[in-house]
Parts: structure tokens; sequence; C-alpha cells
């Protein structure tokens, strides 16, 4: 060992360095380091990725830390210093050193750092520090700081000294201190990146992080920041009389012997309320809830020897206090009313977690495996994670930090990277691009998920061409290039935690986190792999969705729903999966996932659980066949019948994991936990295994009376599809809370879609689409009211969904609330003039046209005076009536304004304001009067149209702007609206030539065309256009209605069909009291003798035309 390299940055000092571990390891090795230290700035997240490269490549590694103590003399700035780790003491005081400087306010003074330095080796850095300075300037007082730094008792202090361009001015006063102190020097290579040439792109970094930009970058000029082979450096030293200095390094190499322990087991203990101890305490909480699932308080013997068995493996296995900590949390969510999912992942085929009400699926009832969770014969983790509301995750988190303690729970860190666009944004700014040329080069690149930009490269022609214009260009690429990927920033994971029963700090590193809880700073794969107990809350919107359905239901009715006990096989709710009309309902809200749902027609919940499996990148192949085989156009193949009763419940489709292993159970009488090893195994594709237990499936087939033919197939199947056989367990657990949701939607459509509202507020376009969809369903929607009205969507009787005022853009949290207390307070505001002397009161920075304009545009006044134009008029001087009066009611009265006419804002001023302010159109859309003309011409609503497909729209025409082409032809760019979004209509001459002499602002029209993209944004490219009033008149001006009775409805229909024609035709079914409009293909030429013949056999009174025009469909 030649030279150790001692100052080393990684890209964990963020926006300082970019040296990746994996390339610093991977280069140190080819360029002879035997020892290598890490020394990021006051953090350690990368300490155990870089301690894992290191063992892996056989290169001791050295865990250090460059922190930024108050200077020994200079108090009120910070001093940098490098400290090691020389054993496992010297980590364990580096965790908490870096914690300390971490979660600190301010700068810490040397003494506060003392308690952790015994087991830590002291080095000064070379230059940009205080003792290189005091070096220079004072011998004296810099030979004081020495002996204060001694003082302090580390295990070694050393006196760094460097022959980079920064650190020669130092070597002379550097080398005198050294003799003088008799503390040797030690050789430092601040090393910032791998090769010279990568010094620009660092110093981009930097600049990124300071906000500034690069003035000149015609000259990139190498650098002396990087990773020099190891014999280079030693020459270089040894040249400049400081080969004891480079000696140095290797000596304290010597003496760090460090060794990190992986993989232990860490869970904490549960705090057992008696004297028992915790396997005890979990087998009688369980016993008692799964009795408590039970009418008659019995435990059925099924039950029983499940519980049982899983209990003991949970015993064997050492996880009991882990399941009472979980059952714990959930008794908590449970008490305070919050509402948790039924399960996620493989937990809910636990029936002890069934028992803890951790999970609320029945793992008997649905057929679902243990060891799919806990796998008795592997020693992994268990993994429960919680779905909670999205808006409660924070209470629940509170809880578990309150119970046990600041140092024994923490969230967990992750990191943002520069990803491709980030990247080119970044790099772009600091080379002084205006916002529009990066936003060209943001568009450049293809809009797909995780794409690089090698790749963007290679795929956008637009980048290439960019890349190639300019100089400046091309460095911005190359940059952005070397950059990408490397973290850019940290956050908190969206779901883990990590808890312990001791210290946290004893086991790993934390920092300042949020709302007082610490955050950690190693990722979730290195908590994982430390054995420490990681838990995940996972906070799904659609609970906070059903949670707010469930509360605006019991507000409507008086009454709590449970939602766990609705029939899973409720006819409405399967009706509504058939349709497809799934928006809004967790997992089956995509387009592709409808339309299976619409070809299966699912009967069953088991359905719903099956599609929900099969949707998904590579089962999707099965789908056909499983539709031709529900609906016995295609026979189940099974290769034995034996079996038939595993694969039956999805027609003989291998869907689930769980599938698999009871197979290999059944036929090759594996165990259920080396089934689950045989599904692993599949699954990651490793074929000396699969290949090995072919011939163990083979020979336990034989064994059990099976054909070698009928294994040898069976096996070929699993191994063929068990990489796309999902978890049944989570499948049945998501599916539960979407039917729920589905449940709510059929039976109480006011509460979930104010629901779904409430979840998107602030999300226009989601807004729209919602609102439309409400109103399809004969919902009325109310626009905010400021005497009813609350914070958020809520629920009126019968079936009306009131706007609340914090869904009314531009009004602050804070004037809402006070205003909605004013009004819990001192009751209804009981005028316009009262309102504004109220809000006086209540803080006169309220009293402004900025929180009032808001109101008057969304109708909220509506009470007090519908003419919205009027009070734009009124109220600015009523503010001023009220600001001269102050709290005096009485001059308020004298200042009274009398009333004057003044016109209402048009409806199209209407509708801009409203869309401006509630995301919507509340006016009633001049669209929606036209809703009936789908009979004759069907559209869909913009928020539907999609890019390439050719689609109709009725639209309200809201902008025309007419140009000339190259040619000097006419054409149009139409600006045009409908309930749910705003489109841009392109009219190319030829059409708008014929539409020219009609067409106008404000009005209805029908366009036909191709949605297109290109731009980035959506257009409509028009190849017809009709004016909605004239294709009113082509609809049917009369109906025939026929009173029939179910057992006639066949012959009437075998009638209506042999004379087709124009005239709708509704059926009416007194019975029953329904009413169905037939499609057109059974609409009738009244001048045919149908009418004659439908008499005959219904009756002359129960046949009647009349003039009538068609309703919406």
């Amino acid at each position: 060992m030649t030279f150790v390299q001692l100052q080393v940055k990684s890209a964990y000092s963020l926006l300082e360095s970019s040296l990746t571990i994996a390339d610093l390891v991977k280069n140190a090795k080819e360029r002879g380091y035997g020892a290598l230290a890490l020394t990021d700035f006051q953090s350690l997240s990368a300490s155990i990725d870089f301690y894992n490269a290191c063992q892996a490549a056989a290169i001791q590694p050295i865990l250090g830390l460059t922190i930024a103590p108050s200077g020994v003399f200079a108090a009120e700035q910070a001093a940098p210093l490098l400290v090691y780790a020389l054993d496992h003491p010297g980590y364990q005081a580096l965790l908490k050193l870096s914690t300390q400087v971490m979660t600190s306010e301010t700068l810490l003074s040397l003494a506060e750092l003392q308690p952790y330095l015994s087991h830590l080796a002291v080095i000064t850095p070379a230059y940009a520090a205080e003792l290189p300075e005091l070096a220079v300037n004072d011998l004296p007082q810099a030979q004081r700081y020495v002996q204060r730094l001694q003082a302090l008792a580390p295990a070694q202090v050393r006196i760094g000294v460097s022959l980079q361009p920064e650190g020669q001015p130092y070597v002379a006063a550097l080398k005198q201190l050294s003799q003088l102190s008799n503390v040797p020097l030690i050789a430092l290579e601040d090393v910032q990146y791998l090769d010279p040439q990568d010094a620009f792109s660092v110093t981009v970094l930097q600049h990124i992080k300071a906000g500034t930009t690069i003035e000149d970058t015609t000259t990139q000029a190498d650098g002396t920041h990087y990773l020099m082979p190891a014999a280079q450096v030693a020459e270089r030293y040894q040249a400049n009389g400081l080969a004891a200095a480079a000696a140095e390094t290797t000596k304290l190499a010597a003496a760090s012997q460090l060794d990190i322990k992986l993989h232990n087991s860490l869970l904490p203990k549960f705090p057992v309320p008696t004297k028992q101890s915790s396997h005890v305490y979990l087998r009688q909480v369980a016993e008692t809830g799964l009795q408590q699932r039970f009418s008659d308080g019995k435990i059925p013997p099924a039950y029983q020897q499940r519980l049982d068995y899983e209990l003991g493996v949970i015993q064997k296995m050492g996880f009991d206090d882990y399941f009472l900590i979980i059952w714990d949390v959930m008794q908590y969510a449970h008490k305070v009313n919050i509402l948790t999912g039924p399960g996620r992942g493989s937990a809910a085929g636990a029936l002890v977690a069934y028992a803890l009400a951790i999970t609320e699926v029945d793992p008997l009832e649905y057929n679902l495996l243990f060891e799919r969770f806990l796998n008795p014969e592997r020693h992994n983790m268990p993994d429960i994670d919680l779905d909670i509301p999205d808006n409660k995750r924070e209470q629940l988190l509170q809880y578990v930090h309150e119970k046990y303690g600041q140092q024994h729970m923490a969230q967990i860190i992750t990191f943002g990277t520069l990803a491709a666009k980030q990247a080119l944004r970044d790099v772009g700014r600091v080379l002084g691009l205006t916002q529009f040329e990066m936003a060209d080069w943001s568009q450049a690149v293809p809009n797909v998920l995780h794409i690089d930009l090698k790749t963007a490269y290679d795929q956008s022609l637009r980048l290439r061409n960019l890349v190639s214009d300019s100089p400046r260009n091309q460095l911005l690429f190359a940059t952005a290039t070397k950059l990408e990927g490397l973290p850019r920033h940290y956050s908190t994971h969206a779901a883990g935690i990590v808890l312990s029963d001791q210290d946290l700090t004893d086991y790993l590193p934390l920092q300042t986190g949020s709302e007082g809880i610490l955050l950690t700073q190693l990722p979730m794969g290195n908590v994982e792999a430390l054995g420490l107990l990681k838990m995940d809350f996972l906070g799904l919107r659609n609970l906070s969705i059903l949670a707010n359905a469930l509360n605006l239901i019991k507000l409507q009715t008086g009454q709590v729903l449970p939602i766990a006990q609705v029939p899973l096989d409720d006819a409405a709710t399967l009706a509504l999966f058939q349709r497809g009309d799934t928006d809004g309902v967790f997992q089956f809200e995509s387009s592709g996932i409808k339309n299976v749902l619409r070809e299966l027609q699912p009967t069953s919940f088991e359905d719903i659980v099956a599609v929900n499996a099969l949707y998904r990148p590579g089962p999707m192949a099965n789908i056909p066949t499983f539709i031709q085989r529900k609906h016995e156009q295609k026979e189940p193949d099974y290769p034995d019948q034996r079996i038939a009763t595993i694969l039956a419940p999805t027609y003989g489709v291998l869907v689930y994991q769980e599938q698999v292993m009871q197979v290999a159970a059944a036929m090759g009488g594996f165990s259920l936990g080396e089934a689950d090893s045989l599904r692993r195994a599949m699954s990651k594709k490793k074929k000396a295994v699969i290949d090995a237990k072919r011939d163990e499936f083979v020979t336990g087939a034989l064994k059990r009376g099976y054909t070698r033919e009928s294994a040898t197939q069976m096996y070929d199947y699993i191994e063929r599809f068990a990489n796309y056989g999902f978890n049944r367990s989570h499948a049945v657990a998501y599916s539960m809370v979407a039917f729920q949701l589905a449940y709510l939607k059929a039976h109480y459509p006011a509460a979930f879609f104010a629901a779904l509202l409430n979840s998107v507020i602030g999300n226009p376009t989601k807004t729209k689409s919602y609102l439309a969809e409400a109103k399809k369903r004969h919902l009325t929607i109310l626009p905010p009211d400021i005497n009813q009205s609350q914070l958020t969507y809520t629920v009126r009787r019968p079936n009306k969904i009131l706007f609340g005022l914090l869904c009314i853009k531009g009004l602050r949290r804070q004037f809402v609330t006070d205003l909605l207390a004013e009004r819990r307070s001192n009751g209804r505001f009981t005028s316009l003039e009262q309102f504004l002397q109220r809000l006086a009161k209540l803080d006169d920075k309220w009293l402004s046209m900025n929180y009032l304009e808001p109101l008057i545009y969304s109708a909220a006044f509506h009470e007090f005076n519908s003419n919205r134009g009027a009070l734009l008029k009124r109220v600015p001087q009523l503010i001023a009536n009220t600001n001269f009066s102050g709290q005096s009611e009485l001059l308020a009265e004298e200042l009274a304004l009398k009333e004057e006419a003044v016109l209402d804002l048009s409806l199209a001023e209407k509708l801009d304001q409203e869309e401006t302010y509630l995301g919507a159109y509340l006016s009633g859309h001049p669209v929606e009067k036209y809703a009936n003309l789908q009979w004759l011409k069907p559209t869909v609503a913009i928020s539907e149209l999609v890019a390439g497909k050719r689609q109709a729209v009725l639209l309200f025409v809201k902008r025309i702007k007419v140009i000339r082409t190259k040619r000097g032809e006419q054409m149009a760019f139409l600006t045009a609206n409908d309930p749910t979004d705003e489109v841009d209509v392109t009219v190319f001459p030829r059409l708008y030539r014929q539409i020219s002499p009609w067409l106008e602002k404000g009005q209805v029209i029908y366009v036909a065309g191709k949605a297109d993209a290109q731009r980035g944004e959506l257009q409509l490219i028009a190849e017809q256009i009709q004016a909605a009033a004239d294709l009113e008149q082509q609809l049917p001006q009369k109906m025939l209605f026929l009173r029939l009775e179910a057992t006639q409805t066949t012959q009437v229909q075998k009638l209506l069909q042999k004379h087709k024609g124009a005239t709708p035709v509704l059926l009416f079914y007194p019975t029953t009291k329904r009413k169905l409009l037939l499609r057109q293909n059974y609409w009738i030429d009244l001048a045919s003798e149908v009418v004659e013949q439908l008499a005959t056999v219904l009756g002359d009174d129960n046949v009647v035309v009349k003039a009538q025009t068609l309703p919406a469909p």
C-alpha cells in the first residue's frame, strides 16, 4: 500500500461532487488503492454502500466525516475538521457525531463534540480551514490550536498537508508547525471527481447548489481534485520532501479496523402491559380478536388449527413482538376512528393479522396462504404495510413517535436525483439559458417515464438537432449527461419508518426531519440491511375518499355505514362493474380495464379480484382466454382433473402466485414453504433451482398417482406463468377497497362524488370531469353559498352536492376558516352589509376585493343578490362605507347605498369566471342544452379525447381567430369548451369556407375530427362542423309509448325490428314501474302498419304516439 486517499467526497455531499460510490470504488481498485476513505460533509448517507462496495472489491474501507464545528479562536465561523472511525466504538461514535451535527440548529463547539472523539482520528484540513491560516499568520496561536485539539483526547491527531494548488502556499508553515508541536503531517488530496476533465461538471454542480451562473464557458480547464493513481500521488509527495506525510496515510489505514455487522435481527421488544411473555400475550389478544369475528364468539376448529399453526411459526421465527407492535398501531387507529385498509400484500394471508384486526380479509374464506406471507423455511423479515387515509398519516406517525420516543423512531430518507429533464434544466440555468430556451430543451426530450439522456438522444431528432446547433448546446448536453442520475436533494420516504427499542444512533445516523420526527441518513435498503424494523405507513388517497364519503353519509343519514360489512355480491355494485362505470374506483379507472370489465361482465367478487390481478403487463395476455372460458366459449384445459379445484375459480387460467404454491403442494407433494421457495425461484428465473425442483416435482407427482406426462405438462405450465402470477392476498384486499368504493358510487352517489371532488381540489381538469359525471347521474351541483357552504364539498338532500368555500380559487385557507368560525359563533349572515361589518370585526385585512371578488364570481352571495354585475359595482362602495363607519352599525345604516339598476354578467362572462374561480361551469353550460343530440351524433367529452383518434364533441365557441395562410386563404383557430375542459380547434381553409357564413362566438357546435398532441397540448383538427341548433331540428318530434308485461317483450321486439325507422320507442312495465327507452335499432317507421300490429298484441290503450322530444341518453 503506497498511498491512501483520506479526503474523498461522494455525490452524497449533495451538489459538491460527481463521484458515485460504484465508480469511485471501481476506479480506486484499478488505480492501485488498497484502502480508501470516504469523508462526506457531515453526512454518512453513503457509508453502508461505500463499505459494501469496498468489501466486494477487496479494498479496506475507512469511514470518515467532514465536520464543521465553530473555530477554536474564531468561534463565530465554521472550521472544518476530518474525523475517522478506527474501530467499532469509533464507528458508533461517528454515527452519533454525524447525528449531533446534522440535528443541531447552531454551530457546535469542539468541546461539545469531545464525548465522541476517543475512538476517532482527527485531521486538520490542509487549506480552507482555521489551522493553515494560523500557521501562516500566527504560528504561536497555531501551536495553541493544536494543543487544544489534543486536549480533547481523540485517538489520533494529524496535521493535513496538500500539494494540490490550494494547499501549496501553506506547506512550509505546516511543516514548521508539525515540528514545533510534534504532531505528524499527513498527506491529503481533496478528491471530488474521477478524472481531470470532470472538473467543469463539478463546477456546474456547485453553481446549481449556489443558484448562480457561469459567465465564461469558452474554456473548461482540467482540474486537480481527481482520483490520481496511488503510485503517482506517492511519488509526487516523495519528490517534494513529504514522503513521511504520504506514509502516514497508510499508518492511519492500518490503525483503522472496522467491521460493520449487517443483516442482524434488531427487532424491538413490545412493551407488554402485563408480566407475560410477548408470545403468550400475542396468543391472548389473537384468540380474543378471532372470537370477536364470529357472532357466537366461538372459534371454529379449522380456524383454531390455523391460528395455532401460525402462532407457532411466528414464535419460532421470533416475530411475536413485531405483530404486537403492528397490532398496537392498528388499535390506536381504530380507537381514534382512522379508517384503515383491509390489507396490503401477502399479510392478508395471515389469520393472525385478521384476528388482530390488522387486516379485514378472512384468509380461510378466500383460500389465502400464510406461507406466502411468512415462509417457515426461509428466515425473512415479515413485511406488513399499513394503508391509511393520506390525510391521517401524520396523526399515526405522531402516535408511534410519542409511544417509542425521539431516539427510537425515525422516518426514512430518500434522495431525488438529477433525471434527464432536471439535469438539462439545472445545467441550462447555470449556463445562462432563458426560460424559453430551457422549455425548448425540455420539450425535445420524449415524455417517457424514467427515460435517460442517451435514449432520448437516440429517439429524438429534435434533441439531436438542438445539441448540434452550437458549441454551448453541446457543452450543456455533455455536462447534463455526466451529472444525470446524481442525487440532487433529499426528502422523506412516502411510507417508511424505522423503529428500535435501543437508541437508533447505535445503528445508524439521523438528521433533522419534519414535524419533530428525525430522519435517517441512510436510505431504505441500507436500513433494512442493518436488520432494523422497517414499517410502511402508506397514505392512500382512495382511503381518504372512502373515509370522507362515509362521514358525509353519516352526516346525511345520521347512520354509520359499516363499510367492512357491505355484501360483496351486491347486484347494483356488480352491475356498475359490468358497465365499466368505474371512474373514481380504486385500480379500475383506466379505459383499458373498463373495457375488460365490459367484455367479462363480472358476476362475482372473485371475477373482480381476477381482473385486478390480470390487468398488468404479462398476465394481460391471458385475459381473452379468461373471458372466453367465463362465457363458456372455450372449455378450461386441466392437465389433470384432480387439480381442477385449484384452477376452477379462474377458469383454468393460472392467475395467482398462491395457485402455483397449491399445485406444487397438491401435485408435487411440496410443503407450502417449499412451494413458496419454488415460486420465488421461478419469478426470479433461477434456472438451476427450477431444473432441480422439476425432478422433485415429477417424482412427487408420480408417488401421488399422476402420470409423468401430466406432471411434466403442469410443471411447464407453472414455470411459464409463475413469473406473471399475482399475489392473491393483495388482489383480494385491494379489490375489497375497490368494491367498497363502487358500492358507495352505486348506492350513495352524492356522498361518493362529493368525496371524490374533495380529493381533487385544486385540480380543475379532474374537477370538471367528476362534476360532469355527477351531472350525468342527475346529481344537482350547487354553487358556493356564504351561509350554507362548509370548508369543502358537502352533500345536501336530496342528491345535491354543495361547493365548499375552500374550493374557490383565490381564497386563503385562513380567510375561509375565520369566516366559518364567525358563522358558527354568531349565526348566519343576514345581508351583504352585515357580512362586511362582521368581516371587518374579524380582521380588516379580509375587507378586500381580493377575497370578495372570488365569492361574487362564484355566486356565493346569491342569497343576497343574484346579479353578479351589480355586486361587482356595489361591493367596493360598501367596503369604503364599512371602512369609514368602522364597527358602528348606526353609521353604516346612515351610509347605506341606494339600489341602482346594473346589467348582470352575460352567460359567457359567468362561465368564464366560474371556470376561473371554481374550475367548472355551474350556470348551466350551453352544451348541456343539447345533450339529447347523442341520439343523432354520439360525442365524447373534451376530457375523453384521445390523441390520434377520430372523435366528435359538442363545444361552446369562446373565441375565433381568423388568419390567412401563405396562399392567402382564410382559416380559423377556435377556442371552445364543454363542462369538462377547454380545447383549441384548428379549422383549415376548405372547411372554414363552408362554415364561415354562420360561425360566430357564443354558438354551440358539433365538431368531428382527429385529436392531435404533437405540440404538447391536445388540440382538435376539425373535419366536420355543424351548428347544434340545426342538428336539433333533425331530432324526432314524436315518440311511441308501449305499456306491456315482461313476458311480451320478445314478441314486441320482433315486430319493431320488422319496421325500422326514425321514431323512438319507450317501454313501460307497470308491474315494476320500469321505463326503458330502446336503442336506435328498435326505432320504428310510423308510416308502416306496426302501430296497428302492436295494438293488436298489447291493446289499443297500451299503444300511444305522443309529440315529445327525446330526453338525454
